[in-house]
């Protein structure tokens, strides 16, 4: 990111920054508070660390809590957009917020950069407007069956949230264990807001599985992980991308040791090859994110980190044909620009924007790795 080797924006000097004198609005909705504050955090923190300009354009930046609420996610999008007349949206944190106010998205025909994979899939009129960052449920579904064959597991179990999360990650790794000979011997769910999983646990060890693949985020995740090592489970663990952050380190403990977990590269972009294609980018990010806050980077990290990637890319292309001010026109542009976007390397991966896909980086974009005394190694 070129334009981003600048000093580094506090959130009280963008609170500051009066909204007339920034010709780029930018409203962000993020979970700071509820059960996916653990995401929401280290998102808000990366995008204070954003330029004041790009592409000579001024950038204001207004920061909304949904407190992991869909409803207030809903709100939040409709007074940015009516009230502060922004010109792209960055977030929600979590699959349903931002399912919710898709319609927000398109009906005001605004642009909005989903910090959650698989919001475009499929693509249809309703998010001809919505674009995602994370590497889509299908990409890191696959890497997880891919890992599971080359371990030769051939019996596994699921167990996710209750919710959008749960649900899309279940039809994306079922499908591809399906079509792979894997036999899922027992699906199981939970609410984020979940205090106890001893029965789901129990009904997945009588099922005796190889393998189990939680399908959740942030620290709430680590609720199954513990009750299927106390009820006796002793097979491999998979968590999703949706964990992987220094939170859920701290909270499940030595009961994660040897979880396995696809990722963004960017996650652990000192241990990635120099011959892979986003080293530098995912370097770039690290070091600017490890001196502010010290060595805690997170897959929400990487995935808040290229919202601002693709509109500093997108955003001269733009302003070619529409300026700030403009609103309608502008709007429409910078989506256009968007989606325009291709072989755009980022700590997340390789990005290949087309009308057909809107769904984040699709080319080097996971990496496996497991959870050893406490941090995260690359085992591929």
């Amino acid at each position: 990111m070129k334009a981003w080797k600048t000093a580094l924006v506090t959130a009280a000097v963008l609170a500051a920054a009066p909204a007339a004198m920034a010709d780029v609005n930018v409203g962000v909705i993020l979970s700071l508070t509820g059960p996916a504050a653990s995401l929401g955090i280290p998102e808000r923190k990366t995008i204070e660390l954003f330029p004041k300009t790009m592409a000579g354009q001024a950038i204001h930046y207004t920061i909304v809590d949904d407190a992991s609420d869909p409803t207030a996610a809903v709100k939040a999008a409709r007074e940015l957009v009516e009230k502060d007349h922004v010109d792209v949206i960055f977030g929600p944190s979590i699959t349903p917020n931002a399912l919710a106010i898709v319609d927000v998205a398109a009906n005001n025909r605004v642009p909005d950069i989903a910090i959650v994979p698989s919001v475009t899939v499929p693509m249809t009129q309703r998010t001809h407007w919505v674009f995602s960052t994370p590497q889509s449920n299908d990409l890191m579904a696959h890497a997880v069956v891919e890992n599971m064959l080359s371990q030769g597991y051939k019996k596994v179990a699921f167990i996710g949230f209750s919710d959008a999360y749960g649900e899309g990650w279940w039809k994306a790794f079922s499908a591809d264990a399906a079509r792979n000979g894997i036999q899922i011997v027992d699906k199981e769910s939970f609410a984020r807001t979940a205090t106890a999983v001893t029965g789901q646990a129990l009904h997945i060890t009588a099922a005796r599985p190889q393998a189990v693949l939680i399908a959740a985020s942030g620290t709430p995740a680590a609720l199954p992980e513990r009750e299927l090592k106390q009820v006796g489970f002793h097979g491999q663990l998979y968590q999703t991308h949706g964990v992987a952050n220094p939170d859920f380190l701290r909270v499940c403990g030595s009961d994660c040791e040897g979880t396995l977990v696809p990722a963004s590269p960017g996650l652990v972009a000192a241990q990635l090859p120099a011959s892979s294609p986003i080293k530098a980018a995912a370097m770039q990010m690290a070091s600017t994110y490890e001196k502010a806050y010290g060595n805690t980077v997170s897959q929400f990290t990487a995935n808040a980190w290229d919202t601002g990637v693709l509109l500093e890319n997108a955003l001269p292309v733009a302003l070619k044909s529409a300026k700030p001010g403009d609103t309608v026109a502008f709007r429409a542009a910078l989506r256009d620009a968007l989606e325009g976007l291709h072989g755009l390397a980022t700590p997340d991966g390789v990005f290949n924007m087309s009308p057909t896909n809107h769904n984040g980086p699709q080319q080097h974009a996971v990496v496996m790795l497991r959870i050893h005394n406490g941090a995260w190694k690359l085992v591929n």
